[in-house]
């Protein structure tokens, strides 16, 4: 399942960035968005949603949602 389809207020744990694109890759990296780290939907918007990762919110829209990986 991707980030995209996500419970609000339920923690995931990142199991892959399924992305080609390299830039998009490292930019997630830097957010401390990879494999095994948890993160948090916290709410929902038209065009995406906020996060909670590493005690940081961050405003991610529908393409890095699907980008994202959970289990």
């Amino acid at each position: 399942m991707n980030l995209k389809y996500a419970d609000e207020g339920k923690e995931y744990i990142i199991s892959a960035i399924e992305t080609d694109d390299e830039e998009l890759n490292a930019f997630l990296f830097s957010l401390g968005c990879y494999s095994g780290e948890p993160i948090t939907v916290i709410a929902r918007r038209k065009g995406g949603c906020t996060v909670s990762i590493k005690d940081a919110r961050y405003n991610i829209d529908n393409e890095l949602a699907e980008a994202i990986a959970v289990i």
